[in-house]
């Protein structure tokens, strides 16, 4: 049975001022709902279940690590083979792990996009089997909001009964990098897009600088690993000025005010410097060794990196992600003074970097931003952020239907 329709913005009258919008808006949630979340959007195949948009009950996570490390990076259709085998046990992991069954569920959401496409059809197939096996609401969820409602699910946890507005989210991950303005509107939210990369995203430059230095995969933690045995002035590097009077929209980025002031990034740049300065400096036989020699270690530790990289290469890495974690926490910060924020989630695979997270604490002290991330464990990919995200479409009766279908370039709106 469906719970009566109840309005989850409870308090906090509106108080305005020449600066800033100050609502006050309540996170108590109803805690009767139990939502079944599917995460299939990439590399990691999830189930979760979370009560009432606050209470995560389980959450089981299935890597494909190991499957795509022999080639640097994801691959499409191994993810989507890797999804289908996994996809049964893991939800059957997270019912077990939950103590209930698939009937004491009361609603199957469901990542829908973005994603690779592949890889969401085989979530969305199998939520829309489960729906209409167990006549349950189906709820599809996009990726980006998921991401978001991370941050907010475990502020929840914590007691944090409010949030201040305006709310500004940076979704930063391998896929993605995105600044959207948030806003709690009715029973659901609502995005615009302020900012977003107009090539690589953040992860994607980190994995592919870790792959072309030799370093493994996934890069990116590798990265934030080694990079505290370098010299992060080393190696210069700069970021291009971005024009917006001509800019182009990512299909991804949602919606976009005309008139608005952006903050875009750019990041397939620097990739391409660490290619030239890799050239110009002849380490291309050093790379290959360390290469060879991570390919004989099973689990490599902080030691063996440092061990198996130069002391130029050690500089390039930390020079590397500093200038990538200015360059974020300088545009992001830059948005939250242009449109008075007061509320900053950074979330998203990235949002585990632990030099990023220092960056934005370290910006934020002395403003009027507070800054608030996902723990390491829900800012990869999961299905506790999605089962969440749900919560809002479920009071709201935001259903989709069993014809919904995998979007690879879905937008948040």
């Amino acid at each position: 049975m469906l719970p009566e329709k109840t309005n989850c913005l409870q308090g906090g009258a509106a108080v305005h001022d020449d600066i800033v919008d100050r609502r006050q808006y309540s996170l108590r949630v109803d805690k009767r709902a139990l939502i079944l979340g599917i995460e299939s959007s990439c590399d990691e195949t999830a189930a979760a279940i979370v009560r009432g948009g606050e209470e995560l009950v389980s959450s089981v996570v299935a890597s494909q690590i190991a499957t795509h490390a022999p080639y640097g990076g994801v691959v499409p259709e191994l993810a989507s083979r890797e999804h289908l085998r996994n996809l049964v046990p893991v939800t059957r992991a997270a019912l077990a792990k939950a103590g209930l069954t698939y009937a004491e569920v009361d609603a199957i959401a469901v990542t829908n996009g973005p994603g690779l496409a592949g890889a969401l059809l085989t979530g969305v197939s199998f939520a829309k089997s489960l729906a209409w096996a167990l006549g349950k609401p189906l709820i599809a969820v996009n990726h980006i909001e998921g991401h978001i409602h991370a941050v907010l699910l475990e502020e929840r946890q914590k007691g944090a009964g409010t949030l201040e507005f305006p709310v500004l989210a940076l979704v930063v991950s391998g896929g993605h990098t995105h600044l959207f303005l948030a806003d709690h509107q009715g029973d659901g939210w609502h995005y615009e897009n302020i900012g977003h990369t107009r090539d690589d995203a953040a992860g994607e430059a980190f994995d592919k600088t870790a792959k072309l230095l030799g370093l493994g995969y996934p890069g990116g933690p590798i990265i934030d690993r080694i990079a505290k045995f370098g010299d992060p002035g080393a190696v210069q590097f700069t970021f291009a000025q971005l024009k917006h009077g001509a800019r182009q929209e990512s299909k991804r980025a949602g919606r976009i005010e005309p008139d608005r002031k952006r903050f875009d990034f750019s990041y397939s740049g620097i990739k391409t410097a660490v290619l030239r300065y890799v050239e110009s400096h002849g380490m291309q036989d050093a790379i290959e060794a360390r290469r060879r020699g991570l390919l004989q270690i099973a689990a490599p530790v902080d030691e063996d990196f440092k061990r198996l990289c130069d002391r130029q290469t050690l500089d390039l890495v930390a020079s590397f992600q500093a200038a990538m974690v200015g360059d974020l926490t300088q545009r992001t910060m830059a948005a939250c003074r242009e449109y008075a924020v007061r509320t900053l989630l950074v979330t998203g695979g990235v949002a585990a970097n632990s030099a990023l997270r220092a960056s934005f604490e370290q910006s934020a002290r002395g403003s009027r931003v507070r800054v608030q991330f996902p723990s390491r464990q829900l800012s990869t990919d999961n299905a506790a952020m999605i089962a969440a995200a749900a919560y809002s479409k479920w009071i709201s009766g935001e259903f989709a239907g069993l014809d919904v279908s995998a979007e690879a370039n879905l937008q948040l709106r």
